[in-house]
């Protein structure tokens, strides 16, 4: 069927070009040079490639607080679970882009990312961030609140779905602007239906994972994590609700955008 045109604000609409024009450069990239694209968990390249290190030296604008936080999630045995900054730092910018005030955010490990977003919401914005162990946000807690930000972020221990939920029967559906979707993958597609319901249109939902370290391309039976990826990731792209960008970024992240 025919995809439906764009209805949304017009920097959105901006935003999306750019975007599927990186995405455009990055794939004629990789036919030229197979080994930059898909290639590792790191998504674009490895980890601690010269060419990573370049984009980072020459792109990341970190403030000093997400960097402390950052370096204190990556001493863990689970840091690696961590957005790569130069994918929290994009995250960021859309949620400028669109003057967003209402933020969800499906698990927040150290609070790497709350934090991220929260710096570049207005004062009166806020992040409902959720996940089921306050172990490890309590790692970032106190650096939000030395960033001035903890006031804008609210850290909901229970499971992702019971929050929203919740949301949806206290009337908020259609009220947020931006969804970042980062918890146990075999529920990624009840995330996406719910946040779907709570994000307005011209909002966006970012889905994180989406590569699964590569496991996507052939999900072996009893993975259901990858299977479960895999079949969100061929469900997007025929969805007639959103427009859609998938980007070789981090461990691949896809934006989908309400219509």
């Amino acid at each position: 069927s025919k995809m439906p045109l764009f209805s949304v604000p017009k920097e959105v609409a901006v935003g999306t070009a750019m975007l599927g024009v990186a995405f455009a450069t990055g794939m004629l990239a990789g036919k030229r040079y197979p080994s930059l694209v898909f290639g590792t968990r790191s998504g674009m390249m490895e980890k601690n490639s010269p060419l990573r290190q370049y984009i980072l030296d020459h792109s990341l604008r970190e403030h000093p607080i997400l960097k402390k936080l950052r370096l204190l999630t990556l001493d863990l045995p689970w840091g690696r679970m961590m957005v790569s900054c130069e994918q929290a730092q994009l995250m960021a910018n859309l949620v400028k882009l669109i003057k967003a005030k209402k933020v969800i955010e499906i698990g927040v490990f150290t609070g790497y990312n709350a934090l991220n977003m929260a710096l570049v919401l207005p004062d009166n914005g806020r992040v409902i961030a959720c996940d089921i162990n306050e172990d490890y946000a309590k790692i970032g807690r106190p650096l939000w609140k030395e960033a001035g930000v903890e006031h804008k972020i609210d850290l909901r221990i229970k499971p992702a779905i019971q929050t929203l939920d919740e949301l949806l029967a206290s009337g908020e559906a259609e009220t947020f602007d931006f969804a970042f979707i980062d918890a146990d993958k075999e529920s990624y597609n009840e995330y996406y239906e719910k946040c779907l319901r709570l994000i307005k249109k011209g909002g966006i939902i970012a889905i994180d994972n989406v590569f699964w370290n590569g496991k996507v391309l052939k999900p072996r039976k009893g993975d259901l994590a990858a299977q479960s990826i895999h079949s969100l990731n061929e469900k997007l792209l025929r969805d007639a609700r959103v427009n859609i960008s998938m980007l070789p970024i981090g461990d691949g992240v896809t934006l989908a955008f309400k219509l």
